[in-house]
């Protein structure tokens, strides 16, 4: 069995940002076929930067660790800033993720870009829904 940070412990039990955006300005999906495990990440863009990050995920805990403190992470920052979030600054943050469970702070990091990749994509295409 796996042995989690304290960090991680309180992301699990008591993640920050959890719930679905209404009309969010992106959405990003990432799944891992192996472990089951599923993210989405929807953002809300004001000037350029996150004014809101939430989160559901449907997985380990580890997995619910990752989705909170990315969205804590990202939470306010310019896009520039938070398509920067890398899988080991948000493994460093929880203090450390289990080798076993690692590519959980991928998914996370991939959501929240493939989140941010949308908004842009939207925004490009010159509208909204």
């Amino acid at each position: 069995m796996p042995v989690y940070s304290e960090k991680v412990m309180d992301h699990f039990m008591n993640p920050r940002n959890v719930g679905e955006i209404e009309n969010p300005d992106g959405v990003g999906e990432v799944g891992n076929p192996v472990c089951g495990d599923m993210m989405t990440f929807y953002v809300k863009v004001k000037d350029n930067r996150l004014e809101d990050v939430k989160f559901r995920t449907f997985g380990c805990g580890a997995a619910i660790a990752v989705s909170s403190m990315v969205s804590e992470m990202a939470k306010g920052k310019t896009l520039e800033k938070a398509m920067k979030i890398t899988p080991r600054s948000v493994a460093d943050k929880l203090e450390g993720l289990p080798k076993q469970k690692f590519h959980c702070s991928n998914l996370g990091a991939q959501a929240l870009n493939k989140a941010i990749k949308d908004y842009l994509s939207k925004k490009k295409g010159g509208g909204k829904k």
